[in-house]
């Protein structure tokens, strides 16, 4: 009788348990089913990793502009810094440029002023060189004055021409040429008649037939006077002519290194020498006596800084270069 109560008592008991309850504890999955549930294992897995990576690119943008940010700030930096110090580089070099151009000035003002001062006492003053000017008094007689105007060589001679390595011209009461030092004691002389200064260690002579030659400092003849006129020595050559209308360059040694075929020539300068053509224009010729610049103008001047002045047949002026382009 009690194991009946028992049976039944326990079959009351499962009877309350939900049928749900026992049918899921006795379920077994279909392949079907662990196919679906493994496909929505690995779609959600992919998510996860698809979110991580799309999380980590994020991550590595963000660390990407700030890295660009900042060396984008530090160019900017560097750049300022670079800019400051040239504009003080550039605000140096005006400065310093102003104060050079203030000493020029104040110099150009004092040398004005001795100058005049020295015109002020004197009837005539030549240009400074070499610390002495060459002065006349009021008698005409030539002397030598410095700087502050102190008379350094009494006014002793008809003409004073200028100073140059240590030696000026001078010219007697007979009209004869000479060469003084800075003490005022001559110390070249010649039979012959100095005519000029000396350039580059020569002076031009004339003899008593009136032709020309070249003295050295010694006062040795040492090209013949046989030239009808002459100029300096420039750059080792010297414009002759031995008649009217023709011109050509010596050398040092009195040799003949340009034709005199020019109606006129001038001296060289940077190379290059002015001649004039029989229709009376000009161009430029290098020493050897080749024309480099065809003589097609009205005028001509020597170059200076790789340029020279040029006056074509309307008047007009103009810049050219070595080649005889217009470059102004």
């Amino acid at each position: 009788m009690k194991t009946i109560i028992k049976f039944l008592l326990a079959a009351f008991v499962l009877s309350l348990v939900p049928t749900t309850y026992v049918c899921a504890q006795d379920h077994i999955e279909t392949p079907a089913e662990r196919k679906a549930r493994q496909e929505r294992e690995a779609a959600e897995a992919k998510r996860k990793r698809e979110q991580e990576a799309a999380a980590r690119r994020q991550r590595e943008e963000a660390e990407r502009k700030t890295r660009e940010a900042e060396e984008r700030a530090v160019r900017e930096q560097v750049a300022r810094e670079q800019a400051a110090r040239e504009q003080a580089a550039r605000e140096e070099a005006a400065r310093k440029k102003r104060e050079a151009e203030e000493v020029a000035r104040k110099k150009r003002e004092q040398e004005a002023r001795e100058l005049e001062e020295c015109q002020k006492r004197l009837r005539v003053c030549g240009t400074f060189n070499e610390g002495l000017a060459a002065y006349a008094d009021s008698k005409g007689k030539w002397g030598y004055i410095d700087k502050t105007g102190k008379i350094i060589l009494p006014c002793l001679w008809n003409w004073a021409g200028a100073f140059n390595d240590g030696q000026a011209p001078i010219k007697d009461t007979n009209g004869y040429l000479s060469y003084v030092d800075t003490t005022g004691k001559v110390v070249i002389t010649s039979e012959l008649k100095i005519t000029n200064s000396f350039s580059e260690g020569l002076a031009p002579v004339k003899d008593s037939k009136g032709m020309y030659g070249f003295i050295d400092k010694t006062g040795k003849l040492v090209i013949p006077c046989k030239w009808e006129d002459v100029g300096l020595f420039e750059e080792g050559l010297a414009r002759v002519s031995p008649e009217s209308f023709k011109w050509g360059f010596i050398n040092k040694t009195g040799k003949v290194v340009i034709p005199c075929k020019w109606v006129g020539v001038g001296w060289f300068s940077e190379g290059l020498a002015i001649v004039v053509d029989k229709n009376m224009k000009a161009g430029y010729i290098d020493k050897t006596g080749k024309v480099v610049i065809p003589c097609k103008w009205e005028d001509a001047f020597p170059f200076k800084d790789g340029m020279a002045k040029v006056k074509d047949a309307n008047g007009n002026y103009h810049k050219i270069d070595k080649t005889g382009k217009i470059v102004e």
